[in-house]
């Protein structure tokens, strides 16, 4: 499902804000239980997928079978600091257990250390290796933005799209800070919109600033508030249309 081409709360309903959530499942300590009530929650909701750590990918693509959710998960998560070749096999795994979307974070102490052939070997070696596996799959990768300077995002952005991957992604959410409006529209405009999408993730809570996330730039939402958000446009859209304003 397709962003309208001016957002803002007039043009969304609540389908298309739920098609823009990737379903955050990663808590450490989450229960199986507890991943396959949220990815239940996916399928109620009809989100764009659900990310869960690599060790939940199966039960996720079983529970997700036919719902029409895609079914991703994380690479390298959550500090970036593994080799590339594991990152590769991680990746690998992931898609063998049904994973389709990979959000992969990239190594950050060599992007500071100015190691820019490092940072793109690894995320070329990850694209060019899962989209052999399977060419519909998506790559995003994480930066991490609140560890970074603002050349750095940049320097980034033009690593991500070089690789070939198909988004940057703010933040894995745990970490010193999450999305920002300005961290977003500085991603956005230091990447071809036509090949490198953008995912907003950390501390996007409320429906007011999924909004702003997304007339910030972004295409696609990580956010494990997903009922509330989409609860809450159900809400306001039903009180508009019985005449009431909020």
């Amino acid at each position: 499902m397709s962003l309208p081409a001016e957002i803002s709360f007039e043009t969304l309903t609540p389908e298309i804000v739920a098609k823009t959530i990737d379903h955050a499942l990663l808590r450490p300590d989450m229960t199986i239980n507890e991943v396959v009530a949220g990815c239940k929650l996916c399928a109620e909701y009809q989100t764009a997928s659900v990310c869960v750590k690599p060790c939940d990918v199966k039960i996720a693509a079983e529970t997700l079978k036919g719902t029409g959710v895609d079914v991703g998960t994380v690479i390298g998560f959550p500090h970036g600091n593994t080799p590339a070749n594991v990152k590769v096999f991680e990746a690998l795994q992931a898609l063998e257990d049904g994973a389709v979307e990979l959000d992969m974070v990239l190594n950050i102490g060599h992007l500071k250390s100015g190691r820019l052939d490092k940072v793109l070997d690894e995320i070329s070696q990850l694209t060019s290796a899962a989209k052999a596996k399977l060419p519909t799959c998506c790559v995003k990768v994480i930066f991490e933005c609140s560890l970074l300077t603002d050349d750095e995002k940049i320097a980034a952005c033009k690593l991500v799209e070089e690789a070939g991957a198909d988004y940057v992604k703010t933040s894995t959410g745990f970490s010193t800070g999450g999305a920002t409006v300005a961290d977003l529209k500085l991603m956005r405009a230091n990447t071809n919109p036509s090949t490198v999408h953008v995912k907003a993730s950390g501390g996007i809570r409320t429906l007011d600033y999924l909004i702003e996330c997304l007339q910030a730039g972004a295409d696609r939402i990580g956010a494990s508030a997903t009922a509330a958000i989409v609860d809450d446009m159900r809400a306001r859209k039903a009180a508009c249309s019985s005449g009431v304003i909020h």
